[in-house]
């Protein structure tokens, strides 16, 4: 496990008829992407070959098949797309899909790893602001850092253990009666049938992280787990 304080990111800008819709490309380093190999792959796009920014479905199916990964750089065309058409069409995406922003899922705010008093205090500082917080686990101060939380706030939590639990079960049991509400991929991705047995007999929800980066991955995890995480940068973008 490590920790980071910056993280690459490429900004990308489609114009059309006077308007400029923007998007990036952000490369947190499990993705194995780097600005160098975003670039290469931006450069091989070429939009000039469609009329109409409205055919995001044969645009972005074309952007797909210029490479087998690339998924960040892929993002960041798919997000420019959106602001774009959303520009055109003057409204922002929730409107145009039909959904009510009143009805937006609560954004979790991740306390980091740090000593008691660093958490406390982060806790403190956020636990007015958010409606639940996430804590990444999966070292060996895991009891430690919940302990810590809880004793300055009982927000709901939801736990990321980062693929770091060998035997997930008595730990979940745990956790479920510390007020935490949902866990992040428990154990390593390899470990699918364990997973799958602990996803079964677990109190709690139990969602896909590293499990899972594309839409065409999802049927294999059937019955493994009871929800995925979506990650723009892994899954190619809005569209997908």
């Amino acid at each position: 496990t490590y920790s980071r304080t910056t993280t690459p990111d490429v900004q990308v800008e489609i114009e059309y008829e006077g308007l400029t819709g923007y998007g990036e490309a952000s490369m947190p380093p499990y993705l194995g992407l780097t600005v160098d190999s975003v670039l290469t792959f931006l450069k091989k796009v070429d939009l000039t070959q469609f009329d109409d920014p409205f055919q995001l479905e044969d645009i972005l199916s074309y952007v797909d098949s210029l490479s087998p990964g690339d998924s960040a750089a892929k993002a960041a065309v798919d997000i420019a797309l959106h602001d774009l058409v959303g520009k055109m069409l003057g409204a922002p995406w929730y409107k145009i899909w039909g959904l009510n922003k009143d009805k937006a899922p609560s954004t979790t705010f991740t306390i980091g790893i740090d000593t008691p008093d660093v958490v406390r205090a982060e806790t403190k500082e956020c636990a007015g602001q958010f409606n639940i917080l996430k804590v990444k686990l999966g070292r060996d101060n895991d009891k430690e850092m919940i302990e810590t939380i809880r004793s300055v706030t009982d927000l709901p939590i939801a736990v990321d253990a980062n693929q770091g639990w060998k035997y997930a079960l008595d730990m979940i049991h745990w956790l479920k009666e510390q007020g935490i509400v949902m866990i992040e991929q428990p154990m390593p991705k390899e470990q699918l049938d364990d997973t799958a047995w602990v996803t079964q007999h677990s109190p709690l929800p139990i969602f896909a992280d590293e499990s899972l980066q594309r839409l065409n991955e999802v049927a294999a995890l059937k019955g493994a787990f009871t929800g995925i995480n979506i990650k723009l940068m892994k899954c190619t973008g809005m569209r997908e």
